[in-house]
């Protein structure tokens, strides 16, 4: 198994001003085979990302399917694992899932823990998403949907992919480009503030 690592040189992490250690919060990234998953994690990570990444191999195109994404040479066979930190009292640990059906076992393991998830869509291939939502939506962990806007990909507003996914009512669903960190990190906040919304909500109704 190959372990790649991005040429990013990692900045110090802040320190919060009272000196104590940041907030550590566990996120997922998940959605379907060739998404952008590993893209987002390596693009938005201040430290070198760790990825599990395996060249595709004709027996392995007879097993997953690569309509949309046939230049796809690589795929994660474990996990996508980067941090980034939002500000001085807050740090992101990402864990980036594998989007292949025959890896799932994996997901159970990955989503202990964890906050809240990132659904990252390409919709190209919206029906990949669907195991993702349905994963996150029994368990009732708190999840956004990413729409990757790829280059050549037609144009849906984020109010068309929610019909089409067929979403609970208030998940956030925004439009990212999983190759800027910008981008990504905007889609991460709106993730945390999302997900502070649902569990301060689950304890007021737990009163």
């Amino acid at each position: 198994m190959a372990f790649a690592h991005s040429d990013q040189h990692p900045p110090q992490q802040p320190r919060p001003d009272d000196g104590s250690a940041p907030l550590t919060l566990k996120i997922l990234v998940a959605g379907g085979f060739g998404s952008g998953k590993t893209t987002l994690v390596g693009a938005v990570s201040e430290i070198r990302p760790l990825r599990t990444e395996e060249r595709i191999t004709e027996a392995s195109r007879g097993v997953d399917d690569l309509s949309g994404v046939e230049r796809k040479a690589t795929t994660t066979v474990a996990m996508d694992f980067g941090r980034i930190t939002i500000h001085s009292g807050l740090a992101l640990y990402l864990f980036g899932t594998p989007g292949q059906d025959r890896f799932w076992f994996l997901w159970d393991e990955l989503a202990h823990g964890a906050l809240g998830a990132v659904v990252l869509v390409d919709t190209r291939r919206l029906q990949d998403c669907f195991p993702a939502v349905d994963f996150f939506e029994r368990r009732s962990i708190p999840f956004v949907v990413a729409v990757n806007c790829f280059e050549g990909s037609d144009p849906h507003s984020a109010e068309a992919v929610a019909t089409a996914l067929d979403l609970e009512r208030g998940t956030p669903v925004l439009l990212c480009d999983a190759r800027d960190r910008n981008s990504c990190k905007k889609v991460l906040i709106a993730l945390v503030e999302h997900a502070s919304r649902m569990h301060s909500a689950r304890m007021l109704a737990a009163i």
